[in-house]
C-alpha cells in the first residue's frame, strides 16, 4: 500500500505556533475537508471556529455557504485572519460571512455572539483545553446542536467510549447523556506544525432531539458522575459514601456495580430518584 503523503498548504503563514497555548497548526488541507464535512449545517446558520490559527480548516467550513466566527486568543493569529487571510480568500470572505475575535473561548460570553440563535462549533481544538470546550459545550447545549474537531485521539475516544470500556468515564458520561457520540478518524502528528508527540482524532456530537426531557438537573448529574469516578476501581456504595444516601437505596444491585459498568440511561435514573429524595 502507497504511504499516504499530506496535501500540506502552500506557504508559510507567518504565525508562530505558542506551546503555552497548546497550538499544533493543521496544514493539510485533506483533513481539513474532512473535518468540515463531518458537520451537516442543517438547523443553524452560523459556525463557531475555535482556535483557528492561519485558516486552514476556517476557508473549507466557509465553502459551506454559511457564516464563521472565528473565535482566536493568539494575538498573532488575529492579526493574520483580519488582514491577509480575507485578501487571500476574497471569493470567500466579506463582512457578512466572516468574523474573528479575539478571546478566549472557556471565558467568554457566548450570548455576546449569538444571543439566544443556535450555532454549531467546529476546530482543532487546544490539548490542553479540549475537554473543558466540552463541558462548556454541554451547559450551553440549548444553542449548540452539533460540535465537531480534533481532540488528542484518547480524549475523542473517551468521549465517545461505550459503559463497560476502560476509557469510559466523566466525560463520556456527561457528552452523551445529552449528545450522540461518533468517533470519525484518526489523525497522525505528520499533519501539524509542529508535530505533536500524539495522535489525534476526529469526532462529531449530534445533539440529541430529547436532549431537553432528560429528567434530572446537569449540576446534579455531574456531581454524581464526578464523585462515582473519582473512585472509579470502588463500588458505587463506596464512591458515593459521601452524599449519605438513604440504606435502603445503597443496598440495591446498582451499587454493587463500578461506575465503567453504569450506562448513562443507568445514572440518569439514578440521579432523578436521588433528586427526588432531596426535594
Amino acid at each position: 500500500m502507497a504511504k499516504y503523503k499530506p496535501k500540506y498548504t502552500s506557504q508559510d503563514k507567518g504565525v508562530t505556533a505558542k506551546k503555552h497555548l497548546g497550538q499544533h497548526f493543521l496544514k493539510d488541507d485533506t483533513v481539513a475537508v474532512r473535518i468540515a464535512d463531518c458537520l451537516t449545517y442543517k438547523g443553524y446558520d452560523q459556525v463557531l471556529e475555535i482556535g483557528p490559527g492561519t485558516g486552514v480548516l476556517t476557508k473549507h467550513v466557509l465553502r459551506k455557504d454559511i457564516k464563521v466566527t472565528a473565535l482566536e486568543l493568539d494575538s498573532e493569529s488575529v492579526e493574520y485572519l483580519t488582514t491577509s487571510f480575507p485578501i487571500e480568500h476574497a471569493g470567500l470572505v466579506n463582512d457578512k460571512t466572516f468574523a474573528v475575535i479575539e478571546a478566549d473561548f472557556l471565558k467568554k460570553d457566548l450570548s455576546d455572539i449569538y444571543g439566544d440563535r443556535s450555532f454549531a462549533i467546529i476546530g482543532n481544538f487546544p490539548y490542553n483545553i479540549s475537554t473543558q470546550i466540552v463541558f462548556k459545550t454541554i451547559e450551553n447545549r440549548d444553542q449548540i446542536p452539533e460540535f465537531g474537531g480534533m481532540f488528542q485521539k484518547e480524549v475523542a475516544q473517551r468521549i465517545c467510549a461505550p459503559h463497560g470500556s476502560k476509557t469510559y468515564g466523566i466525560l463520556s458520561v456527561l457528552a452523551q447523556a445529552y449528545y450522540h457520540a461518533e468517533y470519525i478518524f484518526t489523525v497522525g502528528p505528520e499533519v501539524f506544525n509542529p508535530p505533536p508527540r500524539v495522535d489525534s482524532g476526529v469526532l462529531l456530537l449530534t445533539r440529541k432531539e430529547d436532549y431537553d426531557q432528560l429528567p434530572c438537573s446537569y449540576a446534579k448529574l455531574r456531581q454524581v458522575v464526578k464523585l462515582a469516578f473519582q473512585q472509579r476501581r470502588k463500588t458505587l456504595r463506596n464512591s458515593l459514601k459521601t452524599m449519605n444516601l438513604p440504606d435502603e437505596m445503597r443496598e440495591k444491585e446498582l451499587f454493587n456495580l463500578r461506575p465503567e459498568q453504569i450506562s448513562v440511561a443507568m445514572f440518569v435514573e439514578l440521579v432523578q430518584e436521588i433528586e427526588a429524595l432531596e426535594s
